[in-house]
């Protein structure tokens, strides 16, 4: 029977693509879209928030977050997130990874449109339900907030700060930020009628769920001969205990850089100049070119990093892409710190974004790819949503470190010696991805080693 149940198993690898392949793939495709969204298109709005919150009458420069609130907007996403991702991540082996998709996009729908209702007109009230609600594509963002940006733009002309402060920040631009946050809710509640219209995964109703009818009905039977093992388990920690590590120290360490990177390089780029200054801009003027900005980082080096991923990781494998791409990750970076001072000479601007362009590149040709696609292929299938799950909050909670950490540390010691971190943070990321095994050309129960537990029964049965 054991055999029986391998030969149902590899019919869903050797399955020719079909439609429901590419619903599966966009589906899937639209929950990270989702997310990244909800977790990026805030740094477009907060220096709009800035301007409209905390202005001060007579400064010379508009209005700016205070540290410590945006760190707090910045980061509170990141705290739900973790709490999340182990919470749902367990019960995704528990009810079926539909269910939990569904509830998880429904919460996001709740959660983005709150986001943009946030209560109150005073900025304290604001901003504590808008972190309240935040803890429930980066292209998508920047793109979303150059047309909501252009469209005020168009029709609430505005002074620059320096000639006139109070009517550079017109008062239908705090629709802008609200509008650009529940956006969110709309792909969120999509994806969500896409998921209901699909089954469940094929291999959680037959190695998790035991449903005979949609199963071999042998399956189950083999099933509950006795190799299973549970997550705090000897046996689980001697097999997958250096994967589990592999996987949560990369993912953990990846996302300090890539968040800190990418939440923040606003601030780089207005602090070498690439960005005018605030001063010389009107509110809605300044969430247009930072969101240009930012598009075009994504369009240039974010974008292609996925594709050349997608292109490439099959044929040279996720333990070498994730490993260049800690390498390219490490170098650029401290060819970015070391020479700072160089790179913040008007002449040098362009390179600089050249530079810090190819850091994303190097991500998503790499471990921003990778990090998320081999937890949940080397785990057994009871274990994969649980043990994904917790390689996901990890990387949360390094999202966390480089949403906080990144912002205080820039201020106590300079942006150079914040890059020259990030740049040996990288560098401890490529170590730990020799913990993490190649999964490229073998089947789930192959990389799980569910296969050789199936041959031992099969064995001891004969």
């Amino acid at each position: 029977m054991a055999k029986d149940q391998l030969q149902v198993l590899n019919a869903l690898d050797v399955a020719k693509t079909q439609w429901y392949h590419f619903t599966a793939i966009i589906t899937a495709g639209m929950g990270f879209f989702t997310d990244a969204y909800d977790l990026f298109c805030i740094s477009l709005v907060t220096k709009l928030l800035g301007r409209i919150y905390y202005h001060k009458e007579g400064d010379s420069t508009p209005g700016t977050l205070p540290s410590n609130v945006s760190a707090a907007i910045n980061g509170v996403a990141f705290c739900g997130t973790l709490a999340g991702q182990l919470f749902f991540g367990w019960l995704g082996d528990k009810m079926g990874r539909k269910r939990v998709y569904g509830m998880t996009l429904l919460l996001m729908v709740i959660s983005s449109v709150a986001s943009g209702l946030s209560f109150g007109s005073d900025s304290k009230s604001v901003m504590a339900t808008l972190c309240f609600f935040r803890f429930r594509d980066i292209l998508a963002g920047g793109m979303i907030a150059i047309m909501v940006s252009a469209v005020f733009k168009a029709y609430y002309p505005a002074p620059s700060y320096e000639i006139d402060a109070n009517l550079s920040t017109v008062p239908e631009a705090d629709y802008i930020w609200r509008i650009i946050l529940m956006f969110g809710a709309f792909q969120a509640l999509l994806t969500y009628y896409w998921r209901t219209k699909m089954p469940e995964t094929a291999r959680y109703t037959a190695l998790v769920a035991k449903n005979a009818k949609q199963a071999a009905a042998d399956m189950s039977k083999v099933l509950q001969k006795g190799n299973e093992f549970g997550l705090f388990t000897t046996r689980f920690f001697s097999r997958h205990g250096p994967h589990l590590l592999g996987t949560t120290s990369t993912w953990f360490l990846l996302d300090i850089a890539f968040y800190s990177q990418n939440l923040f390089q606003k601030d780089n780029f207005s602090a070498i100049g690439w960005i005018p200054k605030a001063k010389t801009m009107n509110a809605i003027e300044e969430v247009y070119k930072i969101a240009r900005a930012q598009t075009l980082i994504a369009l240039c080096s974010t974008v292609p990093g996925y594709w050349f991923t997608v292109a490439l990781i099959h044929k040279i494998g996720r333990f070498k892409i994730q490993l260049m791409g800690f390498f390219f990750m490490t170098i650029f970076m401290f060819a970015l710190a070391i020479p700072y001072h160089h790179w913040t000479l008007p002449n040098n601007r362009i390179r600089f974004v050249i530079m810090y362009s190819l850091t994303f590149f190097f991500a998503n040709f790499g471990p921003n790819a990778t990090t998320f696609v081999v937890p949940a292929e080397i785990f057994p299938a009871r274990l994969r949503s649980t043990c994904h799950g917790i390689s996901a909050a990890s990387g949360k909670a390094g999202a966390m470190v480089g949403a906080f950490g990144f912002l205080y540390a820039a201020d106590a010691i300079g942006v150079k010696k914040s890059l020259m971190i990030l740049a040996f943070i990288n560098f401890l990321g490529m170590l730990f991805t020799f913990l993490v095994p190649e999964s490229k050309g073998k089947s789930l129960e192959e990389i799980s080693g569910e296969a050789d537990q199936e041959k031992g029964t099969e064995t001891q049965s004969g």
